[in-house]
């Protein structure tokens, strides 16, 4: 079901569906960003950090959960724009975890233009632990419904 502005009540809450993060994943996201940090990229190196293996990129996180939202289909047609976000990456996300993302409407508000509004998500993301690796808080522009 596609959500429009006047569909969203602050306070309800959706779970996305989960998807384990591999070292192609990782490798992949590397390339495309560029970033080749060795605690991302080299095994030797990921054993004599503080983590003691490879950990996947944090935006690789965000990004992932970004992707995992919108596999509900909620807002397929109706975010007019991506406003905006806070992040906190409170723990590593390790090759092989599963994650996903539950995030729950605080937030809506009136614009001035009468055919879209201002919707905040607070997002968290969570491994198969139930542990909150990253949080924070997104924050879109939703189309009205149109009129019948």
């Amino acid at each position: 079901m596609k959500m429009y502005f006047e569909d969203a009540t602050v306070g309800e809450t959706h779970v996305t569906p989960a998807r384990t993060i591999t070292e192609t994943d990782v490798m992949l996201f590397a390339g495309l960003s560029g970033d080749y940090n060795p605690l991302h990229t080299d095994a030797e190196f990921g054993k004599n950090t503080v983590f003691k293996e490879r950990i996947a990129h944090g935006l690789l996180g965000l990004a992932v959960t970004t992707g995992l939202k919108a596999r509900l289909g909620l807002f397929d047609g109706t975010v007019v724009a991506f406003l905006g976000l806070t992040w906190d990456f409170k723990k590593p996300i390790f090759f092989g975890d599963t994650i996903h993302a539950r995030f729950t409407i605080v937030e809506k508000r009136e614009t001035k233009h009468p055919d879209r509004g201002i919707i905040v998500q607070a997002v968290q993301v969570l491994n198969q632990r139930g542990e909150v690796v990253q949080e924070g808080r997104h924050t879109t522009m939703v189309r009205r419904r149109p009129a019948d």
